[in-house]
């Protein structure tokens, strides 16, 4: 049986675009003599549509979409992912559903059972669990069809206080009674640095376990915070991995799952490198499906600006990008010339607009309420707002949006100006910690020197008084992001960090920081997800709190 792994990049709620798409894969599937050509979970009307699902006319126009892209399916089959209305009295209005497309119609349609309620998702928010199993009899095949979640019935558990099983029943287990001779599965798997290594180890393990073959077509692109990275992949009933597709990208190929040839696998790639394609890619399709062209950010000659402009670059051209250096008072020289050395080497478009004036200027208009009192972090933040105050200038009058440029350390702990380093359409950064952004550096430079070496060596500093460093206000940054990973992605206590041979004072000290600013990132850009557990959607916190 020759089937089509059609690993596709869709915009959300554009179902002319994304219809051209899966039309045109059906049209090359059957061109190269497949029997059945398999997408992604929601590919109709992209992945996740959130609170549009709720409108009536979006699901009458998916399920429209669905029954005109059925009329190419003579000579071939397919299996597409879109919402189906739930015809039963009881529940909620839609399934999660597989359309079964065949003979020029629509011939059947199947329902995930498993909805995840968890970190990024809220599906069981808009969709009704399948709960009645059955098989879908095609080329002479039975095949237990599955939706993303339906062979995610274990979980990783990333702590003691969670669960491998979060499910009361496995969909699978309840397939295999029926003896189907091989598993599909559409899905829309979100990126994360280690997801790739999971999400193998759970595809691999439920195919050797019944022994069948697994047909595995995922999502490729970013819709804002969520990042899918694609690698489609066929595993044989032994386990093995047989077919790989590529990953932040789309791709299409045709496997005869008769055939034993030679495996066609992706290359193991490092996690920096992986992190590196994500954000480029997040980057890109944030313009793109969102008709932004042009990005503009901030350069201060430090290593976390310097890293976004370069992904800046890549994803979007040096044409595309533009940059301001503002320098203050405090600004050593090495910083002005570091971000104009790093411009020059990317192709950029830069301008140096010094603050110090506009910020005496408000010192002065505040001169006489401020009287008698010392200067202190006010004054700081007059200079991070002041230069909000540019960059949102010239975002305004050249229809440019911003990156921001703040890192999940400082994001964590509160380490940025609202309003003035925080001001950003898309934060890049925000779901990587301060040293792996150093790693990013690295690998940017790893066969000629684009970022100047003095901005990953220099101590970082904000520059916003004498002699600053933020290892002033901050502990150093490894011992930071490792307190910071196990509070936030592995959601351990105070108690067992400090386990871990930290000081209880310091790990309180900077639990505390990241509890108190919730509200900083409550109004916060949009962050790229690459971690397992980034703020925004996937880590809900209560703005007013006492535990």
């Amino acid at each position: 049986m020759k089937i089509a792994l059609a690993q596709l990049n869709y915009r959300i709620g554009d179902f002319e675009g994304n219809s051209t798409k899966i039309i045109r894969a059906i049209t090359q599937a059957k061109a190269e003599g497949a029997h059945l050509a398999v997408f992604s979970e929601l590919a109709v009307t992209g992945y996740y549509p959130h609170d549009l699902l709720e409108k009536k006319e979006f699901i009458a126009k998916a399920e429209e979409t669905i029954r005109a892209i059925a009329v190419h399916c003579t000579g071939i089959t397919a299996l597409v992912g879109g919402p189906a209305i739930n015809q039963s009295a009881t529940g909620k209005k839609l399934f999660n559903a597989a359309w079964y497309l065949a003979d020029g119609e629509v011939q059947d349609v199947f329902y995930k059972s498993l909805l995840p309620t968890y970190d990024v998702f809220d599906e069981y928010r808009h969709f009704e669990p399948n709960r009645e199993f059955r098989l879908l009899e095609s080329g002479g095949r039975r095949i237990a069809v599955t939706i993303c979640e339906d062979v995610w019935d274990e979980q990783p558990t990333f702590s003691s206080f969670g669960k491998d099983k979060i499910y009361s029943v496995s969909p699978l287990q309840e397939l295999s009674f029926m003896k189907p001779d091989l598993i599909i599965n559409l899905s829309a798997s979100p990126f994360s640095h280690n997801q790739e290594a999971w999400r193998k180890d759970i595809l691999v393990k439920k195919a050797k376990s019944s022994g069948l073959p697994l047909v595995y077509v995922n999502q490729v692109g970013a819709h804002a915070e969520m990042i899918f990275d694609g690698g489609s992949m066929v595993i044989g009933g032994d386990g093995e991995i047989r077919h790989e597709l590529r990953y932040f990208g789309e791709d299409f190929r045709v496997v005869d799952l008769g055939l034993k040839g030679e495996n066609q696998v992706q290359p193991v790639r490092e996690t920096t490198e992986k992190i590196h394609d994500a954000l480029v890619l997040g980057i890109r399709d944030y313009f793109h499906k969102s008709g932004f062209a042009k990005a503009t950010l901030g350069l201060s000659g430090g290593i976390d600006s310097a890293v976004v402009a370069v992904l800046a670059v890549r994803a979007l051209g040096a044409e595309n990008v533009r940059v301001l250096l503002m320098p203050s008072r405090y600004s050593s020289g090495h910083s002005v010339d570091d971000a104009r050395v790093l411009a020059e080497n990317l192709g950029i478009r830069y301008d140096i607009v010094p603050i110090h004036e506009a910020v005496e200027s408000f010192e002065r208009g505040l001169a006489s309420i401020f009287e008698g009192l010392e200067p202190d972090v006010t004054e700081e933040n007059i200079q991070a707002r002041a230069r909000g105050i540019y960059i949102m200038a010239l975002s305004n009058k050249f229809g440019h949006i911003v990156l921001n440029t703040t890192n999940k350390s400082e994001c964590a702990v509160g380490y940025g100006t609202l309003y003035g380093d925080m001001n950003g359409g898309l934060a890049v950064l925000g779901d990587v910690y301060k040293m792996e952004v150093y790693r990013l550096a690295r690998f940017i430079n790893r066969d000629r020197e684009i970022i100047p070496e003095n901005s990953i060596v220099k101590p970082p500093s904000a520059e916003l008084r004498p002699g600053q460093k933020d290892s002033d206000s901050l502990p150093e940054y490894p011992v930071l992001d490792d307190i910071l990973y196990h509070f936030i992605e592995m959601n351990e206590s105070p108690t067992e960090i400090a386990a871990r041979g930290y000081d209880p004072a310091l790990v309180t000290k900077v639990i505390r920081m990241v509890n108190i600013n919730e509200y900083k990132r409550f109004q916060a850009a949009p962050i790229l997800r690459v971690t397992s557990k980034a703020f925004g959607a996937g880590r809900k916190m209560p703005l007013i709190a006492r535990f």
